[in-house]
């Protein structure tokens, strides 16, 4: 009786597991498809420029079927790095290039160098230092309070090393950049500095009206040795806080699309490599209108010094490096216009207008792409 009891109750749980089967395999099978091709980039937070790169990728990349990018809004440089370490999911980063090499220099994470490789150089980001108006230049800073963002951005690991470059030494805050610009207004700081891509949302609303300013940051030997390059901040970026005959001198760092140790995972290595052969073929419709103009200042193939590159993205420009090195469309517009005025000036005819120019190179772009006249 008792074994007639048992083989009833294994006959049940079998026609019970025969039952919910289909809706078991079918469940994992939606699972599967909308896993198929992820990749999961993280950025810096919301008020700099890494999200809509990052946007801009997810709509170069998706298919609606194969491929998918998914932009992760992450708490600043050195959390990314943390992230694309230990996090689960985390594919890629972007990460700022100085503080990259701060966590190298400090050992914040052991086997950095080894584990990570970077895909591209990709953009510069500008160092804006927003004063208040009894601060006429930057050293008057001196052990006054400035805002350098939240702990571990990297506008924070940034202004540590140039004001101990400059050899400043100022008492740190860390609000959110929002907090810190209506404490600057009220004269609780002194300046509060922001690493972002110029034109930076946060200053364009800004007239100047209330005695708010950007100082110039003076390029000394020790700044030009490190990982910085002189820029300036003009009018065109910052018509409210900028003159016309007096630009603002800065610096600029420079941002990396870096790549977690994908050795363990062949899925999420091979859709990362996907990603690659897609970005980089289709690299040159970024630089498009309707994309952010910071993509015109990427080179792919520019090296990143002490760094290894992820091996599917050497493996492509090395295949196609005749693409990888085009010329820009505002180069090649520029290229195109120099080469009429040439030859009309040894055919001895007349010059011709910007406009006509413009109507040439239009008609030359669409023969060379095949698009109808």
């Amino acid at each position: 009786m008792g074994r007639l009891k048992l083989c009833s109750v294994t006959a049940f749980a079998t026609l019970i597991g025969a039952l919910y089967a289909p809706c078991a395999s079918a469940a994992e099978q939606a699972v599967a498809v909308i896993n198929r091709g992820v990749v999961e980039i993280e950025t810096s937070g919301s008020a700099g420029i890494s999200v809509r790169i990052a946007e801009d990728l997810a709509n170069l990349v998706d298919d609606g079927a194969t491929r998918r990018v998914v932009p992760v809004v992450g708490k600043g440089s050195l959390q990314s790095l943390t992230d694309l370490k230990y996090l689960r999911g985390i594919d890629m980063a972007i990460v700022q290039s100085d503080v990259l090499d701060y966590a190298k220099e400090q050992k914040l994470l052991p086997g950095l160098e080894v584990s990570m490789t970077y895909i591209t150089r990709l953009y510069n980001e500008e160092f804006h230092l927003l004063a208040g108006p009894k601060i006429k230049n930057v050293s008057e800073l001196a052990n006054k309070k400035v805002n350098v963002d939240l702990r571990g951005s990297g506008t924070s690991i940034t202004a540590g090393r140039l004001f101990e470059m400059l050899n400043i030494p100022v008492t740190v805050t860390n609000d959110s950049q929002e907090v810190a610009l209506d404490k600057l207004r009220r004269g609780e700081i002194a300046a509060l500095a922001f690493v972002a891509g110029k034109p930076a949302p946060l200053f364009m609303s800004l007239r100047g009206d209330d005695g708010l300013h950007l100082l110039s940051i003076p390029f000394n030997p020790a700044v030009s040795s490190s990982s910085y390059a002189p820029t300036r901040l003009a009018a065109a970026d910052y018509p409210g806080l900028v003159s016309q005959d007096r630009a603002i001198d800065t610096v600029a760092v420079g941002n990396v699309l870096l790549v977690a140790d994908l050795r363990q995972s062949m899925e999420r290595s091979r859709n990362v490599a996907n990603f690659v052969d897609v970005f980089f073929t289709g690299f040159q419709s970024l630089l498009e209108p309707g994309h952010h103009p910071k993509w015109r200042e990427v080179n792919l193939t520019a090296e990143l010094p002490g760094w290894h590159r992820y091996q599917p993205a050497e493996q492509w420009l090395q295949r196609n490096m005749q693409i990888a090195n085009a010329p820009k469309p505002d180069d090649l517009k520029a290229m195109f216009a120099h080469f009429i005025d040439e030859h009309r000036r040894s055919a001895g005819g007349a010059p011709m207008t910007a406009q006509e120019k413009e109507d040439l190179f239009q008609q030359y772009s669409r023969w060379q792409t095949g698009a109808p006249r």
